[in-house]
């Protein structure tokens, strides 16, 4: 949350700001390139004071600051760090649908025109580009390229691989990237360093902020490498990593780069330092902190607080070798929920998601499954300034809500609106009766104890979908609940390759999902709540939400020129969305849970985000 005393400490201590400046396009020299001589460019093109871009307000840190604050600009280089991951990969391309892509290959191989800055909601910082023009209106912006900057073959980054990158993504990539980037009019090359991108109707503030955060691929290597199916040839990048080694379903290695261009840059400085990062694939969350244990895998994020409270009091942990952290944050904890495929009939009626929404007793799963330590969610932006749960709309909410108030509850209109609580026993009457009435309002009635439509006959039954045993131990709890309102839910887990082509394709009635969520939300809004993106296999809108109000919602807030219009247009979008009753809302932990071996390190202090393990490093070997 920005006004946490976490947020209130970083800005403290931020160097000066500087006043803005008024020209119709602003240049904005990079990532303390003129500290670090970078590039051959004379010094009067390094001179301008402009050096970043944010979304809204100005940037945290000086142009010539010379590393982040949350790292360790003398962390040591060297060692192995091994991550355990549940599930399987079968491609080397993280950029398209078709297969599952190994863990990590976006944020050790490849790299974008520019980078975040942690510490901050919304700010770049340059990267693979030096300079960046951004109209006043940023209707455009033009990027020049660093003249240092390489692929890992060797091959300068140039204009016509961010051309290739952006053609090739919006045609053949992911959904998402096909949304944000045919978002683009025009495309131009104005020399071999430096590109111009137009964008398309009204002007959308964070385009520009979208440009420079797509990931750059080189043209050369694609002559010979299709890019729209599955591989397993080694690809090239220009980040700090090459993938050493793939051994598909089971491992990716990825060895630190001896010749990496970008580590002397100012935003590199710290991070990056293990020589090797190993991904083990493992089958189950029991095998992995199995191997945790026996010293086989270095970290381990830990997300079930059942886990985190009996399982971590294993010798290594009394005696100091495993170290147990948890950091704090302040960006919103994201939206963990059972979905609801508003796609299937059986949930079209909003009534019968309500009911749905009352029989799961989530203060009895709380404390039975998960020793009380999780916080119920309630909001789709949690523990942040942008989640409107709690807090009356503002006249501006009320305001961009005002087409669209007859669809808006009225008791999350006034803030007064709280997620159904039970008595905790697993056998709420209260909850049974008020669910029931519900569905009957719906067209439903019992009859021998099985909830039946009353027009059709057919059973109130449908599938939860899910892919580990955590989820179906989750999902089994639920399906008990619903038994006793007639309700038939049927528990299917299949394995993760599976789940995620049937997620892909929208070929589920619920499922578990998580949405992260950010302190500066944008275009992915789009991907995950929009009308457009409800249509599209293999967006994130798995709930089938097509609402005017939502997309109207994300376009105000993509629209705002000022953080509190911002987070007005934001809170207005979480009413529309908690007034359709589209998920099950479950919970989110109260702080990042991180297991790790005394031999790797992390800097003191952690950033706005919470902890970021490419700031982490190798501090020596651990008897097992």
């Amino acid at each position: 949350m920005l006004i946490s005393a976490a947020v209130s400490r970083v800005f403290g201590a931020c160097p000066r700001r500087r006043p803005r400046r008024r020209n119709v396009t602003r240049r904005l020299t990079l990532a303390g390139l003129s500290v670090l001589g970078l590039a051959g460019l004379p010094l009067k093109a390094l001179a301008d004071p402009d050096y970043a871009i944010a979304m809204h307000g100005e940037p945290a840190y000086a142009r010539d600051f010379t590393a982040f604050d949350y790292v360790n600009p003398d962390a040591p280089k060297g060692g192995r760090l091994t991550i355990g991951v549940v599930g399987t990969y079968d491609s080397l391309n993280p950029f398209i649908v078709q297969g599952i892509a190994a863990a990590g290959l976006r944020g050790h191989v490849f790299q974008s025109l520019m980078t975040r800055g942690l510490d901050e909601p919304f700010t770049l910082y340059g990267l693979l580009a030096e300079t960046i023009d951004v109209a006043e209106d940023r209707s455009s912006v033009t990027f020049t390229i660093n003249g240092a900057a390489r692929f890992s073959d060797g091959s300068p980054v140039l204009a016509d691989d961010v051309l290739f990158s952006w053609e090739v993504l919006r045609t053949r990539g992911r959904p998402n990237y096909r949304t944000y980037y045919n978002q683009v009019d025009t495309a131009e090359r104005l020399d071999e360093r430096t590109v111009r991108f137009t964008f398309a109707g009204p002007p959308d503030r964070e385009m520009p902020m979208i440009m420079a955060l797509m990931p750059i691929l080189p043209r050369a290597h694609y002559a010979d490498v299709p890019f729209d199916r599955s591989s397993s040839t080694l690809p090239v990048g220009s980040g700090p990593y090459t993938v050493g080694a793939a051994d598909l379903g089971k491992s990716v290695t990825y060895r630190r780069d001896p010749d990496y261009w970008g580590r002397d840059l100012a935003v590199e400085r710290g991070r990056f330092n293990f020589d090797e990062i190993k991904y083990d694939y493992f089958r189950n969350d029991t095998a992995l902190l199995e191997a945790f244990k026996k010293g086989l895998v270095d970290i381990l994020p830990e997300e079930n607080p059942a886990r985190w409270a009996t399982d971590y009091s294993f010798p290594a942990v009394r005696d100091g070798r495993v170290v147990l952290d948890e950091f704090d944050n302040g960006q919103p904890r994201g939206m963990s929920a059972l979905v609801f495929n508003t796609r299937r009939p059986v949930f079209a009626d909003i009534r019968v998601r309500e009911a749905l929404l009352i029989l799961f007793d989530a203060e009895w799963i709380n404390k039975t499954l998960y020793h009380d330590l999780y916080q119920r969610t309630e909001s789709f932006y949690p523990a942040s300034e942008l989640s409107a749960q709690g807090r009356p709309a503002s006249d501006h909410e009320r305001e961009l809500l005002a087409p669209w108030i007859d669809g808006i509850r009225p008791d999350i209109l006034d803030g007064s609106y709280a997620l159904p609580q039970t008595d905790g026993s697993g056998r709420d009457r209260d909850g049974l009766r008020r669910a029931i009435g519900l569905l009957e309002e719906a067209g439903y009635t019992l009859v021998n104890g099985v909830m039946t439509n009353r027009e059709t006959g057919a059973p109130l039954s449908f599938e939860i979908l899910v892919a580990t045993p955590d989820q179906e131990r989750l999902a089994l709890s639920y399906a008990r609940f619903l038994k006793r309102a007639g309700i038939t839910a049927t528990v299917r887990q299949v394995d993760s390759a599976q789940f995620e082509r049937r997620r892909q394709t929208f070929d589920f009635d619920m499922m578990p999902y998580f949405w992260f969520s950010s302190l500066s939300p944008g275009n992915e809004q789009k991907f995950y709540w929009g009308s457009e993106a409800a249509a599209s296999e293999g967006s994130r809108n798995y709930m089938g939400v097509a609402d005017p109000a939502v997309d109207a919602m994300i376009e105000a807030m993509l629209a705002a020129e000022d953080r509190d219009g911002f987070v007005d247009a934001v809170g207005a979008l979480d009413r529309v969305l908690m007034s359709g009753l589209y998920v099950v809302p479950l919970y989110h932990l109260p702080k990042q849970w991180v297991a790790r071996w005394s031999r790797i390190e992390r800097p003191e202090r952690t950033s706005l985000y919470g902890y970021d393990l490419d700031s982490w490093w190798f501090a020596g070997e651990t008897d097992q």
